[in-house]
């Protein structure tokens, strides 16, 4: 028969399982991964308990909910369950099926440097990569003019603006914006207010507000610069490691498509994951059990991981009442950047062998960027693109239409013969995808940014706009996953 563990070996594992955990955490902001195996053997009698109690429910499988739950699962951890609103898992992440094994991502779809947390999660699911087409001119249209660029693997945003904006961001931690030292300034400041005090020409001009629409959903008037200098900030400073192609975070594509990562751990769950799962309010978080009320019955867990998008918690109801600066920071965050996404699918990606990388930008016209979103060794042609959703039709086969004309003003006219047409708005997908991107409004981080983080009660919050760096990005939601572990495995230990 085992021996009994006595009292003073327990409390060593709990002060081993807590110094491990807050190492974890001092090294996460760094892009350090550490498995969480050294916690398994604690945490491995927690199975919950004859009433039915979990030890933690997680809300949410898009990639950080899926993370979390993959590390409990790697921990030991057995007692806990996944819920999700959507019949699919991913959340702002998905494939949509080209056929004949090709996919095109609707949503979330690259990496770059610096992003270790997703590149290892990746490695760890044995799932590829590949460098995004670039090679070749991209093509400007702007009226009736057209002209074509080597851009290098950039968006030709002019290099003078983006080092004083790389040099700023020194002044702006990327976790914790509210707290750099010129919060006062910079926090006033749209980087629209930024941009009209740098002497830009008007053509340059509108290169930046095309620029600011895909990287931050909104042009620059409605982004703080504040909150665009910390998302600089996680690129390591370097403004060009954020908004270009070449060895920046639109740099590296996932072979099978980014949704495969999500599908792969989901996969590792089995019935711990709970689809059209919606949670419809969430009572008693301050007691010792919680509930949460979903359509699917009633969930009671010690711990429960908020993984979802802020805004989104506006949609349960809370009892009681959650703090007042949680909630006003839920009730702020901006929602209003859904973003719409379409894939045009071709025989072949015929452009290449004209010396055009399939890149197209348009001013003032209804195509924000295009690009090669081919597979990985050109067996089909694929052309993606973010739109403005206000200058193209609603009705799929008109905005095909609009679309095919503009490629073939770019492209030449084998862009008139497509093969496949498909189109994702968010903002009409479901009830669930509020938006794409956060385009944070100045002053935003001043008022609220204490509340982001801290727990409330059992309540742990999760999902990328929590995280250290890369808040916005894959990387960002895989980070806050792993953290939010943390936290539900050291608060069980510490109970």
């Amino acid at each position: 028969m085992a021996e009994k563990p006595t009292s003073n070996s327990l409390d060593l594992k709990r002060r081993q399982l807590l110094k491990f955990a807050g190492a974890t955490a001092a090294v996460g902001g760094l892009g350090l991964h550490v498995g969480l195996a050294s916690a398994a053997e604690p945490v491995a009698a927690a199975h919950g308990d004859e009433e039915g109690i979990l030890d933690v429910a997680i809300i949410g499988a898009g990639m950080a909910g899926l993370t979390a739950a993959r590390d409990l699962l790697n921990a030991g951890c057995r007692s806990f369950q996944v819920l999700e609103a959507r019949e699919r898992v991913g959340g702002r992440v998905l494939n949509y099926d080209l056929g004949s094994g090709y996919i095109s991502e609707v949503g979330g779809q690259w990496i770059g440097p610096g992003q270790t947390a997703v590149a290892d999660l990746a490695r760890e699911l044995e799932v590829d990569t590949f460098p995004t087409y670039y090679q070749g001119k991209t093509v400007v249209l702007g009226g009736e003019g057209r002209l074509e660029l080597d851009l290098h693997g950039t968006f030709g945003t002019d290099e003078r603006i983006g080092a004083k904006l790389s040099e700023l961001s020194r002044l702006v931690p990327s976790g914790k914006p509210w707290a750099s030292s010129k919060v006062d300034e910079l926090d006033k400041l749209s980087a629209g207010d930024w941009l009209a005090q740098q002497d830009i020409k008007p053509e340059d001009r509108s290169g930046w507000d095309t620029s600011f629409m895909l990287t931050c959903g909104v042009a620059p008037a409605k982004m703080s610069l504040l909150h665009f200098l910390s998302m600089i900030n996680s690129a390591s400073c370097d403004y060009m490691k954020l908004d270009s192609i070449k060895d920046s975070a639109q740099g590296t594509r996932f072979v099978g498509g980014s949704q495969i990562l999500c599908t792969r751990m989901a996969e590792q769950l089995g019935d711990r994951l709970r689809l059209a799962c919606p949670v419809r309010a969430i009572s008693e978080w301050d007691r010792d059990v919680v509930t949460l009320h979903t359509d699917q019955g009633l969930i009671r867990a010690r711990r429960v991981i908020v993984a979802i998008h802020p805004a989104l918690c506006n949609q349960v109801r809370f009892e009681p009442a959650l703090p007042e600066g949680r909630a006003a920071l839920q009730r702020a965050w901006p929602a209003h950047s859904p973003a719409r996404k379409t894939a045009m699918v071709y025989k072949r990606p015929f452009w290449r062998e004209k010396g055009l990388n399939g890149h197209t930008m348009q001013v003032k016209g209804p195509l924000l960027w295009a690009w090669d979103n081919s597979p990985l060794n050109g067996e089909i042609g694929v052309i993606n693109a973010f739109v403005v959703n206000a200058m193209l039709p609603s009705d799929h086969q008109a905005a095909q239409q609009v679309l095919t004309e503009i490629y073939a003003r770019s492209l030449g006219d084998e862009a008139l013969q497509p093969v496949a047409y498909h189109d994702h708005d968010w903002g009409l997908a479901d009830p669930w995808s509020l938006t794409c991107v956060s385009a944070i409004p100045p002053g935003f981080w001043s008022e609220h940014g204490e509340s982001l983080r801290p727990p409330c009660g059992n309540l742990i919050w999760s999902g990328t706009e929590t995280a250290d760096i890369w808040a916005g990005y894959m990387d960002g939601a895989v980070r806050s996953g792993h953290q939010s572990a943390l936290q539900a495995l050291a608060s069980l230990r510490r109970a």
